[in-house]
Protein backbone atom coordinates (compact mmCIF):
# COMPACT_ATOMS: atom_id res chain seq x y z
CA UNK A 1 0.00 0.00 0.00
CA UNK A 2 1.38 3.38 -0.98
CA UNK A 3 0.34 6.65 0.64
CA UNK A 4 1.18 10.28 -0.03
CA UNK A 5 2.53 12.01 3.08
CA UNK A 6 3.11 15.64 2.13
CA UNK A 7 5.42 15.27 -0.85
CA UNK A 8 6.94 12.00 0.37
CA UNK A 9 5.47 8.66 -0.61
CA UNK A 10 5.24 5.76 1.84
CA UNK A 11 4.87 2.13 0.88
CA UNK A 12 4.34 -1.07 2.83
CA UNK A 13 6.59 -3.61 1.13
CA UNK A 14 7.07 -7.34 1.60
CA UNK A 15 9.94 -9.51 0.45
CA UNK A 16 10.94 -13.17 0.56
CA UNK A 17 14.07 -14.77 1.96
CA UNK A 18 14.11 -18.04 0.02
CA UNK A 19 16.78 -20.61 0.89
CA UNK A 20 18.05 -23.52 -1.20
CA UNK A 21 20.53 -25.38 0.96
CA UNK A 22 23.10 -22.81 2.15
CA UNK A 23 22.20 -20.30 -0.60
CA UNK A 24 19.45 -17.69 -0.78
CA UNK A 25 17.81 -16.06 -3.78
CA UNK A 26 18.58 -12.48 -4.82
CA UNK A 27 17.12 -10.56 -7.76
CA UNK A 28 18.61 -7.71 -9.80
CA UNK A 29 16.26 -4.78 -10.40
CA UNK A 30 15.53 -3.84 -14.02
CA UNK A 31 17.66 -1.00 -15.38
CA UNK A 32 14.61 1.27 -16.03
CA UNK A 33 13.28 1.17 -12.44
CA UNK A 34 14.32 3.27 -9.44
CA UNK A 35 17.51 1.79 -8.00
CA UNK A 36 18.01 -0.04 -11.30
CA UNK A 37 20.55 -2.88 -11.42
CA UNK A 38 20.84 -3.07 -7.62
CA UNK A 39 20.17 -6.44 -6.00
CA UNK A 40 17.24 -7.14 -3.69
CA UNK A 41 14.96 -9.83 -2.33
CA UNK A 42 11.90 -10.68 -4.43
CA UNK A 43 8.81 -8.81 -3.33
CA UNK A 44 6.80 -5.65 -3.74
CA UNK A 45 4.11 -3.36 -2.42
CA UNK A 46 1.16 -4.49 -0.32
CA UNK A 47 -2.11 -3.47 -2.01
CA UNK A 48 -5.04 -1.92 -0.14
CA UNK A 49 -7.00 -4.60 1.74
CA UNK A 50 -4.30 -7.25 1.17
CA UNK A 51 -2.47 -9.07 3.97
CA UNK A 52 1.32 -9.02 3.93
CA UNK A 53 1.40 -12.78 3.39
CA UNK A 54 -1.05 -12.58 0.45
CA UNK A 55 1.03 -9.78 -1.07
CA UNK A 56 4.17 -11.92 -0.80
CA UNK A 57 2.49 -14.87 -2.54
CA UNK A 58 1.18 -12.58 -5.30
CA UNK A 59 4.50 -10.77 -5.86
CA UNK A 60 6.50 -14.02 -6.05
CA UNK A 61 4.08 -15.36 -8.64
CA UNK A 62 4.12 -12.13 -10.69
CA UNK A 63 7.89 -11.60 -10.56
CA UNK A 64 9.28 -15.15 -10.56
CA UNK A 65 6.41 -17.46 -11.56
CA UNK A 66 6.67 -19.40 -8.29
CA UNK A 67 4.23 -20.20 -5.53
CA UNK A 68 5.63 -19.67 -2.05
CA UNK A 69 4.52 -20.49 1.46
CA UNK A 70 5.36 -17.54 3.75
CA UNK A 71 6.95 -18.46 7.08
CA UNK A 72 8.16 -16.39 10.01
CA UNK A 73 9.23 -12.76 9.76
CA UNK A 74 13.04 -12.63 9.47
CA UNK A 75 13.29 -8.83 9.67
CA UNK A 76 11.11 -5.74 9.69
CA UNK A 77 12.39 -2.19 9.16
CA UNK A 78 11.66 1.25 7.77
CA UNK A 79 14.02 2.87 5.26
CA UNK A 80 13.82 6.42 3.92
CA UNK A 81 14.89 6.93 0.30
CA UNK A 82 14.84 10.46 -1.19
CA UNK A 83 11.70 9.56 -3.20
CA UNK A 84 10.04 6.97 -0.99
CA UNK A 85 9.80 5.69 2.59
CA UNK A 86 9.41 1.92 2.72
CA UNK A 87 8.24 -0.19 5.61
CA UNK A 88 9.78 -3.55 4.68
CA UNK A 89 8.81 -6.93 6.10
CA UNK A 90 11.10 -9.80 5.03
CA UNK A 91 9.50 -13.22 5.42
CA UNK A 92 11.29 -16.52 5.29
CA UNK A 93 9.50 -18.36 2.48
CA UNK A 94 9.60 -21.76 0.84
CA UNK A 95 8.99 -22.48 -2.82
CA UNK A 96 6.08 -24.92 -3.03
CA UNK A 97 5.62 -24.87 -6.83
CA UNK A 98 7.65 -23.73 -9.82
CA UNK A 99 11.22 -22.70 -10.52
CA UNK A 100 12.25 -19.01 -10.36
CA UNK A 101 12.17 -17.25 -13.75
CA UNK A 102 13.29 -13.75 -14.78
CA UNK A 103 9.80 -12.38 -15.47
CA UNK A 104 10.57 -8.86 -14.21
CA UNK A 105 14.18 -8.86 -13.03
CA UNK A 106 17.43 -8.32 -14.93
CA UNK A 107 19.02 -11.39 -13.28
CA UNK A 108 18.60 -13.95 -10.49
CA UNK A 109 21.32 -15.54 -8.34
CA UNK A 110 21.55 -18.03 -5.50
CA UNK A 111 24.32 -16.86 -3.15
CA UNK A 112 25.78 -17.78 0.23
CA UNK A 113 26.07 -15.31 3.08
CA UNK A 114 29.83 -15.17 2.39
CA UNK A 115 29.12 -13.79 -1.11
CA UNK A 116 26.93 -10.86 0.00
CA UNK A 117 29.71 -8.28 -0.28
CA UNK A 118 30.18 -9.13 -3.97
CA UNK A 119 26.81 -7.58 -4.87
CA UNK A 120 25.46 -4.03 -4.74
CA UNK A 121 22.15 -4.20 -2.85
CA UNK A 122 19.39 -1.67 -2.37
CA UNK A 123 20.16 0.46 0.71
CA UNK A 124 16.97 -0.72 2.47
CA UNK A 125 18.45 -4.24 2.58
CA UNK A 126 21.69 -3.33 4.41
CA UNK A 127 20.34 -4.09 7.90
CA UNK A 128 19.00 -7.45 6.68
CA UNK A 129 22.29 -8.33 5.00
CA UNK A 130 24.19 -7.60 8.22
CA UNK A 131 21.85 -9.98 10.06
CA UNK A 132 22.37 -12.66 7.38
CA UNK A 133 26.17 -12.29 7.64
CA UNK A 134 25.86 -12.95 11.37
CA UNK A 135 24.17 -16.33 10.88
CA UNK A 136 26.23 -19.46 11.60
CA UNK A 137 27.95 -20.65 8.43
Amino acid sequence: MEQEIGKARRADVVAALIWRGDKFLICQRPVHKARGLLWEFVGGKVEVGESREAALVRECMEELGIRVAPGRVFAELTHVYPDLTVHLTLFEAEIVAGEPQKLEHQDLKWITTREIDGYAFCPADEEILAKLKGLPQ
